[in-house]
């Protein structure tokens, strides 16, 4: 500080103390870290991670927005249910991670995932989600094929002769 101010009697402001990011005990938690939450999906061979984070309500499927990886209007339909449902359609924003499987898998995945970050965020969603379904994993699976056999059930062709 010049010597001018100090004689005038102006006193510099101490800097504001800041917390050391590093001590656990001392960070402030910011009010949308603790709204969002998480939900893991498995629909087929499809696997889905998926984040809810307070937002605007957009939708994006491996940093695409679900538009473009969803083609058909009835996939987009079931990936929005549950936060239809809950009436969570424009608070949140959707990020999802997906791979495996075909698009129908994969939107089921999804469905899920949200539908069970949902429940981590208000656990009186559990009853309307457990009564739509979806909260309950498809165990649906492709049957191994059979050794002996063409397919999991077809067979060879028979010849009498």
């Amino acid at each position: 500080m010049p010597d001018f101010l100090e004689s005038a009697g102006v006193v510099e402001p101490e800097p504001p103390k800041t917390k050391s990011p590093q001590d656990p005990t001392e960070r402030e938690e910011h009010p949308a870290e603790m709204k969002a939450s998480a939900g893991t999906g498995r629909r087929k061979t499809s696997i889905a991670r998926v984040r809810l984070i307070p937002g605007t309500g957009t939708i994006t499927v491996n940093h695409t927005p679900y538009e473009q990886w969803f083609p058909r209007e009835s996939l987009r339909l079931s990936i929005r249910e549950p936060l239809l449902l809950t009436r969570q359609i424009g608070r949140y924003d959707v990020f999802a991670n997906v791979s495996g499987g075909g698009l129908s898998g994969q939107a089921g995945a999804i469905r899920l995932g949200i539908a069970r970050a949902l429940l981590q965020l208000d656990q009186t969603n559990r009853s309307g989600l457990r009564s739509g379904g979806f909260l309950t994993r498809d165990p649906r699976m492709k049957e191994r094929k059979k050794y002996g056999r063409k397919g999991a059930r077809k067979r060879f062709q028979w010849t009498k002769r």
